[in-house]
């Protein structure tokens, strides 16, 4: 089990402590640390000694090198999510590259879990061994029929096998939510898997996206990065009652949150 204490399936960061160097530069400090916590993840991964275990601990090492810069991050709802239910379809909005490296710590020690991502993610350099050592469930982005055969053949077989998996349906990441860009495939994988979804709101646009390099932005300290989980669903006839209890689930979370940082 991971060293996240949680009160009644919920976290929240402690008040930041920061040192004079992460004061002036925490976008770097962070970013050297990230890079050595991949790094080192890579080499096991390439070894195939990279199990569900060491995912858990590299994701807690990415949280803990954020709080350490002063990030606060507030999770709830994860009582939501039970072992004893069997696998799930997480669906949720999509801001930064935050969620992909930390949900992992919240959400392996339950049971296992994977994504679905951009094939490009699998040929990054150094994360690409990680990445792949997870059995991700790969599309493309641009062929959006073909995605949605692999999505429901290999997400289908995923969670036969007792994987749950995580989907960010949205056309593209984006630091404002809008319903229409949530495609319905996270929905329609689950019911055919016959699991249940369960909704995921986040946001973590604390984590800028970068100029160049669109994953790697600064960070801003002044904003709280929140994840929330809510009640899983079962999806009945078309899954449009649920698709939209699920953007209704991050839209009321996104305003919680807004009136919280106002």
């Amino acid at each position: 089990m991971h060293k996240l204490h949680y009160l009644e399936g919920s976290y929240r960061s402690a008040s930041p402590k920061r040192s004079f160097i992460t004061r002036v530069i925490p976008s770097v400090l962070f970013y050297f640390r990230l890079y050595f916590i991949v790094q080192k993840a890579s080499r096991r991964a390439l070894k195939g000694d990279y199990d569900g275990t060491a995912w858990m601990e590299s994701s807690l090492e990415v949280l803990k090198s954020l709080e350490a810069i002063g990030v606060r991050i507030d999770i709830s709802g994860i009582d939501n999510i039970r072992p004893e239910n069997g696998p799930v379809v997480i669906v949720g909005n999509h801001m930064s590259m935050m969620e992909t490296l930390i949900l992992p710590v919240m959400l392996q020690p339950i049971r296992d879990v994977t994504f679905v991502v951009k094939e490009s993610l699998l040929s990054y350099p150094v994360f690409k061994h990680v990445m792949r050592s997870r059995n991700p469930v790969a599309v493309t982005r641009t062929n959006p029929r073909q995605d949605f055969k692999i999505v429901m053949s290999e997400g289908g077989e995923r969670l036969k096998n007792g994987t749950s998996v995580i989907v960010f349906p949205q056309t593209t990441r984006s630091h404002s939510f809008d319903p229409e860009q949530m495609s319905s495939i996270a929905i329609k994988l689950a019911k055919k898997a016959k699991v249940p979804i369960v909704p995921l709101a986040l946001k973590t646009d604390t984590w800028r996206n970068g100029r160049k390099f669109k994953d790697f932005g600064t960070l801003d300290l002044e904003k709280t990065a929140y994840f929330s989980f809510g009640k899983p669903m079962l999806v009945e006839s078309k899954g449009d009652t649920e698709q939209a209890a699920v953007n209704a689930f991050i839209e009321k979370k996104l305003e919680e949150w807004k009136e919280v940082a106002n």
